[in-house]
């Protein structure tokens, strides 16, 4: 089969297509023909060498986790899945044309499988942010990054649990947040001020979804570094922020998801499994409305 690798830490051009055996189910996975696979930001900071000493790498390494498609193959001990099902999830070496999955769902009803390909980390990380940072029904999150997957998943979430939800996100993505439902300001110089116009009671507390220096001014508007956490700088820690890094319930997250009435993932760019590179290079310059996926 075909599948992405690279041999070496570096830019996008070390990511090779090759061809490989295909992989077996080890028990308690599953096997599936991939129909897309969601690219996340972790991809390309793992091929980039950012990750190493934190996530190990053995080369040559695949890459990807996000994956949807059709069973075909399963390991010792799964009951919860069947050959031919659609499914999405998280796995392993995922840019690929057949991939392993360590855990899976069904592509929920009325939700294509190529948008269900960019639910896995996206929305587990919603979930998880959101429960660490431990709003509730009335206050109000500020999400700085949110017109990206995560963002995406994070407002709307934060919308179904009645939180209110002021978002950051370029000039072009505005209209793209108000219909999430969010509160969209513009990101950059001035943001204390517009974020003091955009929500005059206050600001309860704020994600950190993306974006460069800009965790000062996040601190600032909430008033108290704890209510600050942060997915894209380690460095929060040192101004007294917190960080979230360690994946949790995937399916919890996925249901409560699916469970709202009109919760959507929008895939807003399309690339071949032998564009790989020029994929990870759209991800890392942010500014995405939706999803990047590729397809086999």
């Amino acid at each position: 089969m075909k599948a992405i690798q690279f041999n070496s830490y570096g830019s996008a051009e070390k990511l090779d297509l090759v061809d490989i055996p295909a992989p077996t189910p080890q028990p308690g996975e599953i096997l599936i023909r991939v129909a897309a696979t969601g690219v996340n930001p972790i991809d390309w900071k793992i091929r980039s060498g950012q990750m190493e000493g934190i996530i190990p790498v053995d080369f040559p390494a695949g890459t990807g986790a996000d994956a949807a498609g059709t069973v075909i193959a399963l390991g010792e001990g799964v009951i919860d899945a069947v050959v031919g099902e659609p499914v999405f999830g998280v796995g392993r070496s995922t840019y690929a044309e057949e991939a392993v999955l360590t855990s899976w769902a069904p592509v929920p009803e009325g939700v294509s499988v190529e948008e269900s390909a960019g639910w896995g980390a996206a929305v587990e990380t919603a979930v998880r942010v959101l429960d660490q940072l431990g709003l509730s029904a009335g206050q109000t999150v500020l999400v700085s990054g949110a017109s990206g997957s995560v963002g995406t998943a994070v407002v709307q979430i934060a919308v179904g649990r009645g939180i209110s939800v002021v978002g950051t996100a370029s000039a072009q993505n505005q209209d793209y947040l108000a219909s999430l439902g969010a509160i969209p300001v513009v990101y950059g110089d001035g943001l204390v001020a517009r974020v003091a116009a955009a929500a005059p009671s206050g600001i309860d507390g704020a994600l950190h979804l993306s974006g460069a220096g800009v965790l000062p001014d996040l601190i600032e508007i909430v008033g108290d570094p704890s209510r600050v956490l942060s997915i894209a700088d380690f460095a929060a820690l040192e101004l007294g922020a917190q960080v979230s890094t360690a994946p949790s319930d995937h399916r919890k997250a996925w249901a409560e998801a699916a469970a709202l009435p009109a919760f959507r993932l929008p895939v807003e760019r399309r690339f071949t499994l032998a564009e790989a590179g020029a994929a990870q290079e759209h991800s890392a310059a942010g500014h995405a409305a939706g999803k990047t996926i590729i397809l086999p």
